[in-house]
């Protein structure tokens, strides 16, 4: 499997993160004596699963440790024109897979175990999109006091991951509605408004199920998709706000 690793960005003034960059990317911030990115190059090298990475958003003078092929390129502006940018990098290889990782470089606590299983999950699936959910349960019992926010479905609340996969060569990266949900991925609610409000609705009445979520997604979207419940909590636990990753900090470096 291969993966489109994301690191474009750097915080502004207005960020809360912005007093732990220095200027530099977020992607770039120290836990311990590694950037947090380089926490996740860690645990893709340690996967059984996972090959090539096209790295987006870091210039070339940035070192990063990997022990197979990395292929850099400029961050496009947005999320949406990096993952389209590292799946077009992807498709000129000879022999590419049909499927990648979506990774971000702001989950310094993914495990190699995560990562397989989201690749197994996706060869399994074989879905144009493969989404992956973690639940309040989950979550909890692994970063206690991590503060995130959830979907309240009627079966389960959820949060959403930073470790994904598609297929390269059916998504509809054109589709207007995939963009404005990526642009939207750290607000929930805005996200389920633009499914539709009878959508929202239902989410805040706790009157949908996930399956249910599943299969208007796919629709809304023209897509074949997938939501998929992971038990590694690691892969939703993104660094937003300083007491996330003082947080992470605590637990990464204590182990």
């Amino acid at each position: 499997m291969d993966v489109i690793l994301t690191a474009g960005g750097t915080p502004t003034p207005e960020d809360p993160l912005f007093p732990y960059c220095n200027g530099l990317p977020k992607a770039l911030i120290p836990i311990g004596d590694k950037s947090m990115i380089q926490w996740v190059l860690d645990a893709l090298a340690a996967a059984k699963s996972i090959n090539r990475i096209v790295l987006i958003g870091l210039d070339d003078d940035i070192q990063v440790k990997y022990p197979r092929e990395i292929v850099r390129i400029k961050d496009q502006g947005s999320m949406v024109e990096n993952i389209i940018a590292g799946a077009h990098t992807l498709l000129s290889f000879p022999g590419a897979n049909h499927y990648a990782l979506v990774v971000a470089s702001d989950v310094p606590a993914v495990t190699p175990e995560a990562i397989d299983w989201v690749s197994e999950e996706t060869i399994k699936a074989q879905k144009d999109l493969v989404y992956t959910v973690v639940t309040q349960p989950v979550m909890e019992k692994r970063f206690p006091g991590s503060k995130r926010s959830y979907i309240p479905l009627k079966d389960m609340a959820i949060c959403g991951g930073d470790v994904n996969a598609i297929n390269l060569e059916t998504a509809n990266y054109d589709n207007p509605l995939y963009r404005k949900l990526i642009d939207a991925r750290k607000n929930a609610l805005k996200q389920a408004s633009l499914l539709g409000l009878d959508t929202l609705f239902l989410i805040l009445l706790r009157a949908i199920t996930l399956a249910q979520t599943e299969r208007r997604v796919s629709k809304r979207l023209e897509i074949d998709g997938k939501v998929s419940p992971c038990p590694y909590a690691e892969i939703a636990m993104d660094v937003d706000k300083p007491g996330q990753l003082e947080l992470l900090k605590k637990d990464l470096l204590n182990q």
